[in-house]
């Protein structure tokens, strides 16, 4: 048995269900969790992202560049 594992998982959910950690309820802000992708309040709606670790800041941008380059290259 993994104590550690079992430790981790539940400061894990502690840290999901305190309202502390959720802007405006819908943003995930944490710096203690360095998951880039926690689960969602209700873990069924799938993933968020946790807007205080710095690399999930740059993984928005490159995405938003992205699709800014996608969609200009569609419209031509």
């Amino acid at each position: 048995m993994n104590f550690n594992n079992d430790r981790n998982e539940e400061t894990q959910n502690e840290w999901q269900n305190d309202p502390y950690n959720w802007i405006w309820g819908i943003f995930y802000y944490n710096t203690k969790d360095n998951r880039l992708f926690p689960p969602k309040r209700i873990k069924q709606l799938g993933w968020t992202i946790n807007f205080a670790n710095p690399n999930s800041l740059f993984l928005i941008i490159v995405i938003i560049a992205i699709l800014l380059i996608v969609g200009e290259h569609i419209a031509k």
